[in-house]
């Protein structure tokens, strides 16, 4: 049973939760009411900037389905792969420190490439396709969870390591049993920003030209 204590407690993070769910809802409606007011007293360049009515309409009269059909399979695939890939060579980097010393150069040299560079090149060898657009997500994508991701790994509590070390715990099972679990909420930190690093490979020429 829990205590009056907590129970007031969680009352009040719920209650805070709430508060905080609709202060955001209300922060969209009303950036979009002053939005439209704005573009009813031509305050704002319409053109540009359209207007919430306009662009209400122009998604009910034109059929945006297969575009965001696509587009949601393509960040999907990118997102899985992306996580999947980084968080593997992480661990690789993570577990054997030497190979970590000779990549980690090349790691940071690649990272900071402007990727939307390489879009010509990535058209060349792959085509005008789903392929390429997918590949490109998973440069910008991938290589920022690595570095993400293991220096999470690498910021692990060292005491704890040493404690589990005393009880001759094999590299293995410190991942599993510390590092990774340790981790956790960095991890998930990191899928945060995968996510938008896929959309924004997603949203780079190669992508604004050819998805379908």
């Amino acid at each position: 049973m829990y205590s009056k204590e907590h129970i007031k407690y969680i009352k009040k993070i719920k209650k805070s939760n709430i508060i905080a769910s609709f202060t955001q809802i209300f922060i969209v409606i009303f950036f979009i009411f002053i939005w439209q007011i704005l573009a009813n007293k031509e305050m704002i360049n319409t053109f540009i900037l359209s207007s919430p009515k306009e662009v209400i309409k122009c998604l009910i009269n034109t059929n945006f389905l297969p575009h965001i059909a696509v587009t949601l399979f393509e960040t999907i695939i990118s997102f899985i792969i992306g996580t999947i890939l980084g968080i593997a060579i992480s661990f690789l980097l993570w577990y054997n420190k030497f190979i970590c010393k000779v990549i980690d150069p090349f790691l940071t040299i690649i990272n900071s490439l402007p990727k939307v560079a390489l879009g010509p090149i990535l058209i060349i060898w792959s085509g005008a396709n789903i392929k390429s657009i997918i590949i490109m997500a998973l440069l910008i994508s991938t290589f920022t969870t690595i570095i993400t991701v293991l220096e999470a790994f690498n910021q692990t509590d060292i005491y704890r390591i040493n404690l589990l070390k005393s009880f001759k715990s094999t590299k293995l099972q410190l991942f599993t049993n510390l590092v990774f679990p340790y981790n956790y909420k960095l991890i998930i930190s990191s899928l945060k920003i995968n996510i938008s690093m896929s959309l924004v490979g997603l949203l780079t020429p190669v992508g604004e030209n050819f998805i379908v």
